[in-house]
Order: C-alpha cells, then sequence, then structure tokens
C-alpha cells in the first residue's frame, strides 16, 4: 500500500512538472519570450530541465532584442545618407542648387557611406555565423604592419596625425591578409578619426608564448573606462552624434572583433580615460585555433 500510495504521488508530482514544461513551451512557440518555470524538486534530473529550459529563453530573448535594435539602428543609419541624397537630388530638379563639384562629392560622400555600412553588415554576420572563409598564408608580423601603415598614410599625412611602426622581426602567422587587413584598416581609421591633429598613432607587435600581440595605441580623446565593455557592440558610440559626423558606420569594431575571432584570436581595448589616448590590443595564436569568445586580453 505504501509503495502504490508513493508511486501514486510521485506519478502525479512527475505528470504535473511535465505539463507545466508543456505548457511554457507552448507559450515560448507563440512569442512569449518572458516565460519561465520553476524548479519542480522532484529530482536533480528536472531540475536540470527547468534550469536548461530558462537557460534558453533567456538566450531566446536577448537574441530577440537584439534582432529589434538591429532593426532599429539599420534603419537609422539609413536614414540620413538616404535623406542627404534626396534631399539633394530636390534640390537639383528645383535648381535650387546646382551640379557643382561640392555637390558631388556630397553626394559621393553619402553613397560611399551606404556602401560601407553594407559591406560592414555583410562581413559580420558571416563571420558570426561561422560562414566566413579564410584563405590562410604564411605571413610575418612585421609584414602585416607595414602594408597596413602603407594603406593609411595617405589619410594619416592629410589629417596631420603622425603614424609610427614597431614591427620586429617575429615568426610567420597564418592568416588571411585581405581579412587582417581589415581589420587593421578599421582600427587605424578608428584611431584617426579620434585624433586630433598634432596627435600620434603607433603600431607595434611583439611575442608571446602562444603568437604574437598587436597594438594599436593613439595618444587622442580617449575613452571612458564605462563604456569600453561595450565597444565592440553593433553600433554602439561613445558619442553618437560626434562619431556619426566622424563618418563611422558604427559597426566597424565589431567587424574587427569578428575578424579576430575567426583567426582564432583576441581583441581588447583599454583606455585611461577621456584626454589620455586609447589601445586595441589583438593576441593571434601561430597555430590558428580558435580562441573561446568570452577570452580576452589583460
Amino acid at each position: 500500500m505504501t509503495s502504490v500510495a508513493a508511486s501514486i504521488f510521485l506519478a502525479r508530482r512527475i505528470g504535473a512538472s511535465l505539463r507545466t514544461m508543456a505548457e511554457a513551451s507552448t507559450r515560448l512557440a507563440t512569442g512569449r519570450l518572458d516565460t519561465r518555470v520553476a524548479a519542480p524538486g522532484v529530482g536533480a534530473e528536472f531540475d536540470q530541465l527547468a534550469l536548461a529550459f530558462n537557460a534558453m529563453a533567456d538566450r531566446l530573448d536577448r537574441d530577440e532584442q537584439l534582432r529589434r535594435r538591429l532593426t532599429a539602428d539599420v534603419a537609422h543609419e539609413l536614414r540620413t545618407p538616404v535623406a542627404t541624397i534626396a534631399a539633394t537630388l530636390d534640390a537639383l530638379d528645383d535648381d535650387v542648387q546646382q551640379l557643382t563639384p561640392e555637390t558631388t562629392a556630397v553626394l559621393r560622400a553619402q553613397a560611399s557611406r551606404l556602401t560601407r555600412l553594407s559591406a560592414d553588415l555583410t562581413a559580420v554576420s558571416r563571420a558570426d555565423s561561422g560562414n566566413l572563409r579564410l584563405h590562410r598564408r604564411p605571413l610575418a608580423p612585421g609584414s602585416i604592419l607595414s602594408e597596413a601603415a602603407a594603406a593609411a598614410t595617405g589619410a594619416y599625412a592629410a589629417a596631420g596625425v603622425t603614424l609610427v611602426v614597431d614591427a620586429p622581426h617575429l615568426p610567420d602567422l597564418s592568416v588571411d591578409p585581405d581579412r587582417l587587413g581589415q581589420v587593421f584598416a578599421n582600427l587605424l581609421d578608428n584611431s584617426l578619426r579620434h585624433t586630433p591633429a598634432g596627435g600620434t598613432v603607433r603600431l607595434s607587435a611583439a611575442p608571446t608564448p602562444t603568437g604574437v600581440r598587436f597594438v594599436v595605441a593613439d595618444d587622442g580623446e580617449g575613452i571612458d573606462p564605462a563604456h569600453l565593455p561595450h565597444l565592440f557592440e553593433r553600433f554602439y558610440r561613445v558619442d553618437s552624434a560626434r562619431d556619426r559626423a566622424h563618418g563611422g558606420s558604427g559597426i566597424g569594431l565589431s567587424v574587427t572583433r569578428a575578424l579576430v575571432h575567426a583567426h582564432g584570436g583576441t581583441i581588447a581595448a583599454h583606455s585611461a580615460g577621456p584626454g589620455h589616448g586609447a589601445e586595441f590590443l589583438i593576441e593571434l595564436p601561430f597555430d590558428g585555433e580558435r580562441a573561446p569568445r568570452g577570452a580576452h586580453l589583460q
């Protein structure tokens, strides 16, 4: 009798727990992403199932919030250049404005902004989804920095910012030259936009026990430490108005992080605060194995 009673009691408890889980799954499937379940307390396995369900719901909720924010941010980023192009064309049609070199420059700048945004979104989406194909070949770290500096020399000279390269002889890395070139192009462009005329940006490389550490350091505006954990998020800006005026797409650093991760590396940003400059540190392994996404440099 005791065994029968205990069996009936446990069967009812387990059945109730399963019904609760089934109902919660149904609500979650219909879009109720705030659905959570309590630990039923009928065994470690059921408690673990409840924890796993809640973790899945949390992830789905975060992904949905990211999707909504991304959609809103993309729409916002597209609005300004499209509106500028439309207004300029309307002014030309109404003979309010003439097609001068200055007008053409405005149209080209806004078209270039749209192109850059499209390219950045494509790159970060492919990298995050794991569909980014790398064409690796052995390349000396010094050569990587020299090529990046050579590509940026014209822009730095025009802005009056000094670019210094410190590239000692180090063993080759297995990297995709084009993708890694994009990484340093993004970082050098970011440093240039936030370093005033007369400032200096330094590119350097140094060995680590497992690979090479690259540093892009400037003596420019600096970053409040509160913003550092969010710098690599899509469309995150320390100062939205200022950064849009500087011409950034808002996802350059997100693309950079995705490409570094695709190479099995890690990236981090450091700054002592506003007015003290900033530095970005990239660590790439010799073997090219993927590093954990949560890893960061100290």
